[in-house]
């Protein structure tokens, strides 16, 4: 498996920091139509403190925070002045829970750009370990510029 981005440089793509990247490399990318992103899913992951105790599993609503930010990656790095925007959620669709992922899991996240543009993207992700798929759903975002959000 071959590394396009390690964690550092999705720290330079991504607003998200601690405890909140769920995007640890990034192993393959065409660019503006595909992205394979990976999340090694650990025990020390903050939220199997309560999801849930004895049984951690990760929450589906996660998976797809998890492929939303891999969508991100693939949207953002095709900005010249990605620093100064940020992606936001404005739909899910057709999200559907397969199986659950648990500690020690490698969490396979692929998004696959529908529409891509300026302001609004529209992509299709999966998310799979060991070839059986976990999550799905298609997402609907808008690049925003930060300025913007700042009142």
């Amino acid at each position: 498996m071959t590394t396009i981005y390690d964690t550092k440089a999705i720290l330079e793509i991504l607003p998200h920091r601690y405890p909140f990247l769920l995007v640890d490399s990034v192993i393959e990318l065409e660019p503006m139509k595909r992205i394979v992103a990976i999340k090694q899913v650990t025990a020390n992951e903050p939220y199997f403190q309560g999801h849930f105790p004895g049984m951690p599993v990760m929450p589906g609503v996660l998976q797809i925070e998890a492929l939303a930010q891999a969508g991100a990656i693939l949207a953002l790095r095709e900005f010249d002045d990605a620093d100064s925007r940020i992606p936001l959620f404005s739909g899910i669709d057709g999200a559907r829970f397969r199986r659950p992922v648990v500690p020690g899991d490698t969490l396979r996240l692929e998004v696959t750009a529908i529409r891509p543009g300026r302001r609004i993207q529209k992509m299709s992700g999966v998310a799979s370990v060991d070839g059986q798929v976990t999550a799905e759903t298609e997402i609907l975002c808008i690049i925003a510029d930060r300025k913007e959000l700042k009142s």
